[in-house]
């Protein structure tokens, strides 16, 4: 199917410097608005199809060229508007999951912010049009590079971003997810627009004045089919190389699902101390082996172990039971007035809580954890005062020393934040743990949040595991295969032995430079776009 090919008639100015290959100096027209409104809408679909629970990595570069498409040659008006109905058709079910329990307005304002980001793709995409018209081999690279501009600012802005729905995070069963090893999120990401971009370059339109068209074609599809198979050939490891330590996830699971769940603070903390010392039991009795290090999940304890006795006996007869520390997901009062802390407390058999090992969350989200402008954002949605105390901010890395293994940890949508799992990892990290409760949320949700833990162990080259009050909880391999993946709504236990891995990949050790590599060529086309724009047009 070759798309494109319709000559404008004389005197069009809808892209200046706009010319067509087939004849020189002709300006050519858009896709017809019939056509590029529904393929936009189709490729937010194909882009969704990609992620979890659907899991179909290969629509999409198909939604990437779609949107390229449908915004080629159109004014950058128009390829706002399309870039936004594509987000609108991938944000709006993809954060479903937003409005279970708080009402239709977060999910339809977050959603329409993360479209907000694609509008501005459509426009670069309009924007650049006589760029790759100038040069068609550059389409592929140009539409890559808008792709990881656009999720570089929209990971950070506002508020600290929201990475979620990034392209890297629909990669988790293809062969591109191993070149996370060599540049993380971003040149994941790239590979994938690229390959987009190789398949809309190919099917544009025919290669005008070539007898020969089907050569450069041919070659583009062939280079499309070719960027997964380059994946295949980075190097990852399927097992950490250092030390064996064998891990305990409990799920404890919660009485109901949904809001309240923190105001069945007690019976979620007795589900997972029962849990534990169930499987204490089954150590005593041979059936599991016992751990050198038990995790529970983010809200495990929402009872300030420190300051409330009850609570921290019930969790010191748990660890006095197994027989070995606890990674606790707890929240803590303080440090000031009307603040908690959203943290991961070490706490050792015999003991107690380790005070030297607490790692409080860095990146605590908008509106959910903390209300930024609480104000005027009441006045949007009364659901804001939910949020009775904002949650704090940690400073430090979650780099916790449990005697033996040196944890990454990082709780809930922090995994989603490039940095915050770097951090870890250039600080000592030998396991990456991510601390999360999905009980306001769904299977959906839970599932898109371990394809970037997957993403996440490939990148660092360590074993990690995620653990949920109500599921998905599992073990992650080096080179990303999940083992022991828990039922959601449940409760579980799972333990397995893993091997430490104190190496760097490249990607731990470049950090940040793809992206601003990529990011800077990113502008760097949109320059050279608004020079051609404004050349004035031959004859």
């Amino acid at each position: 199917m070759i798309v494109g090919n319709v000559p404008a008639p004389a005197g069009d100015s809808s892209q200046p410097g706009a010319v067509g290959a087939g004849t020189p100096g002709a300006p050519r027209r858009p896709l017809p608005l019939r056509v590029a409104v529904p393929m936009a809408v189709v490729a937010g679909l194909a882009l969704l199809a990609a992620f979890p629970p659907y899991g179909l990595w290969p629509l999409a570069p198909l939604g990437v060229a779609l949107l390229a498409a449908a915004t080629h040659r159109r004014r950058v008006r128009a390829g706002a508007g399309l870039g936004l109905l594509t987000g609108v058709a991938l944000f709006a079910p993809l954060l479903s999951w937003t409005n279970l329990h708080t009402g239709y307005l977060p999910w339809v304002l977050l959603s329409l912010l993360q479209a907000g980001y694609l509008a501005l793709l459509g426009a670069a995409g309009a924007y650049v049009s006589p760029l790759v018209e100038r040069a068609r081999w550059s389409w592929p690279l140009v539409t890559g590079l808008l792709w990881v501009g656009q999720e570089a600012l929209r990971d950070r802005t506002p508020f600290g971003g929201f990475p979620w729905g990034r392209l890297a995070f629909s990669q988790d069963g293809s062969p591109l997810l191993r070149l996370a090893a060599w540049g993380g999120a971003p040149l994941v990401t790239f590979a994938v627009a690229l390959t987009g971009g190789l398949l809309v370059a190919a099917l544009w339109r025919p290669w005008g004045g070539r007898r020969r068209w089907w050569v450069p074609v041919a070659g583009l599809a062939a280079a499309a089919v070719a960027v997964p198979v380059v994946g295949l050939l980075v190097p990852v490891s399927g097992a950490g190389g250092g030390a064996a330590v064998t891990v305990a996830i409990v799920q404890g699971n919660v009485p109901r699902l949904g809001l309240d769940f923190n105001a069945q603070r007690q019976a979620v903390l007795n589900n997972h101390v029962d849990a534990t010392i169930e499987l204490a039991g089954q150590v005593s009795a041979g059936v599991r082996p016992r751990p050198d290090l038990v995790v529970w999940p983010e809200n495990s304890s929402d009872i300030d172990p420190l300051r409330d006795t009850d609570a921290g006996a019930r969790i010191s007869q748990a660890a006095d039971a197994v027989g070995a520390p606890i990674l606790v997901g707890a929240v803590l009062r303080g440090p000031g007035e009307g603040q908690v802390r959203n943290a991961g407390i070490l706490w050792r058999p015999g003991s107690g809580p380790d005070l030297d090992q607490l790692y409080t969350k860095r990146h605590p989200v908008p509106f959910a954890e903390y209300v930024p402008m609480r104000d005027l954002a009441r006045m949007v949605s009364k659901q804001v005062d939910r949020v009775r105390a904002d949650f704090v901010p940690g400073s430090e890395p979650g780099v916790l020393r449990t005697g033996a293994a040196v944890l990454g940890d990082v709780i809930c949508f922090e995994v989603a934040y490039d940095e915050v799992v770097r951090d870890t990892v250039v600080g000592g990290a030998q396991l990456l743990v991510v601390q999360t409760n999905n009980a306001t949320f769904d299977v959906a949700e839970a599932r898109q949040q371990l394809a970037m833990v997957r993403l996440r162990a490939v990148e660092h080259g360590r074993p990690a595991l995620m653990a949920s009050t109500v599921g998905v909880s599992g073990f992650v391999a080096p080179d990303g295969r999940v083992s022991d993946a828990t039922g959601f709504n449940t409760r579980a236990v799972v333990v397995r032995q893993l091997r430490l891995d104190d190496g760097r990949t490249l990607a731990t050790r470049v950090g940040l430079w793809p992206e601003v590599a990529l990011a800077t060529l990113a502008v760097a086309a949109l320059v050279g776009a608004g020079v051609l724009r404004r050349r004035p047009r031959a004859g």
